[in-house]
């Protein structure tokens, strides 16, 4: 029972940082004006509202209750990022930068969870890493555009 409240628990901190990130992504796309970025920042809000539903489904399925709402740190993210963004008038390098900051963030929370003590059940597991596999590639894809963005500057 309480490995059930834990696993509850280490999902529940799943959606809070998809929230964070559906936040932080539509706040980006609004702070550029940049197509590409818009559209980019757009599809990663999406993945995220995606894994949203799938961690909802599986927190019910094992007779919890899913989190609403976002991290602190997530918060304290997306005013930096505004303030960041209001500063740098909306530059390309700086609002990529400040996305990759909060994809580091998601990666870090979606590890945590994978060495969650007690392990998380097969099938969970199996969800927890599908979703870490898509944050890792739109984490590489954020970086190479920061890495591109820094070189035009």
């Amino acid at each position: 029972m309480e490995s059930d409240k834990k696993n509850i628990a280490a999902l529940n901190s799943l959606l809070e940082i998809n929230n964070d990130r559906i936040e932080g992504y539509e706040l980006a796309a609004k702070e550029t004006t940049d197509t590409d970025l818009k559209t980019l920042f757009s599809s990663m809000a999406d993945e995220s509202r995606n894994h949203r539903r799938e961690l909802i489904s599986e927190v019910i399925s094992q007779g919890g209750t899913p989190a609403e709402g976002t991290t602190t740190s997530g918060k304290v993210y997306r005013a930096w990022m505004d303030i960041k963004a209001a500063v740098t008038n909306k530059d390309r390098h700086a609002i990529i930068s400040s996305c990759e900051g909060g994809e580091d963030a998601a990666l870090n929370t979606y590890r945590d969870v994978m060495e969650n003590d007690p392990p998380l059940n097969s099938k969970t597991l199996t969800l927890v890493n599908s979703q870490y596999a898509k944050i890792k590639a739109s984490h590489d894809k954020i970086k190479a555009m920061r890495d591109m963005a820094e070189v035009k500057k």
